[in-house]
């Protein structure tokens, strides 16, 4: 039975079918699509809102997507109807540990061992908390408990080898890895810690024995042939170094710590050119990665790049006015280009905040760049809290990436099919159009209806039905493609008959659109609206037309920007365009809004506007408005969302976040991923 046969049964019979669709929520949940059955559960949550067991499935389905806050929720209200409900308390426990909630998780874990006190999950889940909040005792006494009753639990032994790691009793952790590895060769944490720990012994050999089995394990991971890159080349094997960089290049071509290995052992064997070409790269991913700019500026240095070289560290210098090494490099690239009276200014104002540094190192401090070289969303050693010479020294020195073990915790092991790994783009869910081609998403919860839209296609006044949506969909073939253009005709045809109908303009701009002939399509639009100045489907229309044809100009007047000898002349004539084609839009949607004020879509499509033009609060406001007329307008809550974290409030953005995601909005649990 399709979704939508099924939720048209429950609306129709509610108390009859609300089990039935309970029981094909949890069919699709074992079946690891998380999205849709939360569809399913919202429907069965909606016929009968008392019953504890939906809101428990619908918290499992978002732990699952790593939607935290509102799996918490759930199982909360899931609880206030069944208090007794025992793996509610380990889902919210397990919810509440991932968002830093440890006290909170204890206590519900706690809770259910007073139901089932041999659970082995809520005796694991809990040692971790209370390592967490740093009760090494308390934690200590529940993993002997835990590995009493299940000797054989591999990541037991491994996240108490951790636990262990954090007092630093190395030697006992070492013994819980092998008792770890000695269970099941197949876990990748145990090797991770062993490396870990013999890297910091500089152990070297043993420390690759160990990244060797990890890379077994897991071959296309990209960050451990870094992490066995660096082992390498502590042991003088630049080759394999070097190989290991390109590989995990390979396997990731935006990997930030790789390429900037890659370009300091290139810079070590005088490969200037292409160490060069890769910290440029770098730069071009993260501007304001200064370790990279520092490096790069050297090996300008040493290809007699003196200006380039120059620029780099003077940006440095502004960034931290009082790290000195700069200094030197500045007055080298000025003898370079001979600038003696620069060189001898900038060497002496190097030499005179060492000297200031030596006669008092606590009253004058020299500035701790953060070392944010091999930033790529996994996180890099940091300098915060290291000496000054340490930060000094690792300005040049190749970057690691966190390889003490992953997180130890998943929810019973089986998280798969996680629509929150898909690496999508954080941009704003685009504006609503018309358009020929019906949305393909089924997980939508709204119809995307609008009165006017709906008279219009029952008048049968048009060749084809008009939908309202979001995704972008082109004609599917040259036939498609044909068949439009012969529709242009058919409404020039009867435009010609002189009746000068506004529907036939309409019809014919529709087409326009749909083959991307803006300025044609706006045309007509203008005619029609003039026939009937409160055609509300031609102003929503004509606002989406406008915005192409804006979108489509600023391309191509940015492609001949770059010829164009007054820069700066042009680039205002491009924004004052700019402005005027904005407020063009914004007017033809308060037009719409004069003429239905409650069209969600209208005020969400303006918010998108306020949205591009920086004016936050406006786009809040447009946003509200949409979702205060439709609760369950899921791509209002994402874009609402996005505003909240771009104004700084995290709760309000990760709550809009979670309800879009709830509401069938796929990139919000990849968005919430990223905040954990």
């Amino acid at each position: 039975m399709s979704m939508m046969v099924v939720l048209s049964i429950v609306n129709g019979h509610a108390q009859v079918n609300a089990e039935q669709v309970l029981a094909i929520g949890k069919n699709v949940l074992s079946m690891e699509d998380y999205m849709l059955s939360i569809q399913y559960f919202n429907q069965a949550i909606k016929a009968k809102p008392y019953l504890s067991e939906p809101y428990f499935f619908r918290g499992l389905a978002k732990l699952y997507l790593e939607d935290y806050r509102g799996a918490e929720e759930d199982c909360t209200l899931a609880l206030e109807r069944n208090k007794f409900r025992t793996e509610a308390y380990k889902v919210r426990g397990f919810a509440r540990q991932q968002m830093g909630l440890d006290s909170l998780a204890i206590a519900d874990f706690d809770f259910g061992l007073e139901y089932a006190p041999m659970d082995k999950y809520f005796l694991f889940y809990k040692a971790v908390a209370q390592t967490t909040i740093k009760d090494y005792e308390g934690a200590d006494a529940t993993y002997g408990s835990l590995l009493r009753l299940y000797p054989k639990f591999e990541d037991g032994y491994s996240a108490r080898a951790q636990m262990h790691l954090q007092v630093g009793d190395t030697t006992a952790a070492l013994s819980d890895i092998d008792c770890a590895i000695g269970i099941s060769k197949a876990m990748v944490n145990p090797y991770l810690m062993r490396a870990d720990i013999y890297s910091k012994r500089r152990e070297w050999s043993a420390a690759l024995e160990s990244m060797e089995e990890v890379i077994r394990l897991r071959p296309m991971e990209a960050d451990f042939y870094v992490n066995r890159a660096y082992i390498r080349y502590n042991i003088d094997d630049y080759f394999g170094a070097m190989s290991d960089y390109n590989y995990a290049i390979e396997l990731e071509p935006f990997n930030t710590a790789a390429t900037f290995n890659r370009a300091l052992l290139r810079y070590e064997v005088k490969d200037l050119e292409r160490s060069e070409a890769d910290f440029t790269t770098v730069l071009e991913w993260d501007a304001s990665n200064f370790h990279a700019k520092y490096n790069r500026g050297l090996v300008r240095l040493e290809l007699e790049k003196y200006r380039e070289a120059l620029k780099d560290f003077k940006d440095i210098a502004t960034k931290y006015p009082r790290y000195y090494p700069v200094y030197y490099a500045i007055a080298q690239a000025e003898y370079g280009l001979g600038n003696h009276r620069a060189y001898f200014e900038n060497v002496r104002k190097a030499d005179a905040l060492v000297e200031g540094y030596v006669k008092d190192p606590t009253r004058n401090k020299l500035d701790k760049p953060t070392i944010a070289s091999g930033s790529n969303d996994r996180g890099v050693s940091q300098g915060e809290d290291e000496s000054e010479l340490d930060v000094m020294n690792r300005f040049n020195q190749l970057v690691t990436v966190n390889e003490s073990q992953e997180s130890q915790l998943s929810y019973n092991d089986k998280i798969k099919g996680r629509v929150q790994d898909r690496n999508v783009r954080v941009e704003p869910e685009p504006v609503y159009a018309l358009t020929f081609y019906d949305s393909t998403n089924e997980l939508r919860s709204n119809s995307n209806y609008f009165r006017e839209l709906d008279e219009l296609n029952q008048a049968r006044y048009l060749e084809r039905m008009i939908y309202l949506s979001n995704e972008r969909v082109a004609p599917a073939d040259v036939n498609e493609i044909n068949s439009l253009f012969a529709e242009i005709d058919n409404y020039t045809a009867l435009i010609a008959t002189n009746s000068k109908r506004p529907i036939d303009y309409f019809g014919r701009a529709m087409n326009y659109i749909t083959l991307k002939d803006y300025d044609n399509a706006i045309a007509d639009l203008d005619k029609a609206i003039d026939l009937n100045d409160k055609f509300t489907v031609a102003y929503m229309a004509r606002a989406y037309a406008k915005q192409c044809r804006l979108e489509r100009d600023e391309r191509v007047n940015q492609m001949e920007q770059r010829d164009d000898k007054d820069k700066e002349g042009s680039g205002m004539l491009l924004q004052q365009s700019r402005q005027v084609g904005l407020t063009e839009i914004l007017s033809d949607y308060d037009k719409v809004l004069q003429l239905n004020p409650g069209l969600i879509y209208a005020w969400y499509n303006k918010g998108n506007i306020m949205l591009s033009i920086g004016d936050l609060t406006s786009a809040l406001q447009c946003y509200s408005e949409s979702i205060r007329i439709s609760p369950t307008f899921g791509q209002a809550y994402y874009n609402r969302g996005l505003v909240y974290l771009q104004l700084g409030n995290k709760a309000s953005g990760v709550a809009d976040l979670s309800k879009a995601g709830e509401l069938g909005v796929l990139p919000s649990y990849n968005v919430l991923k990223r905040m954990q």
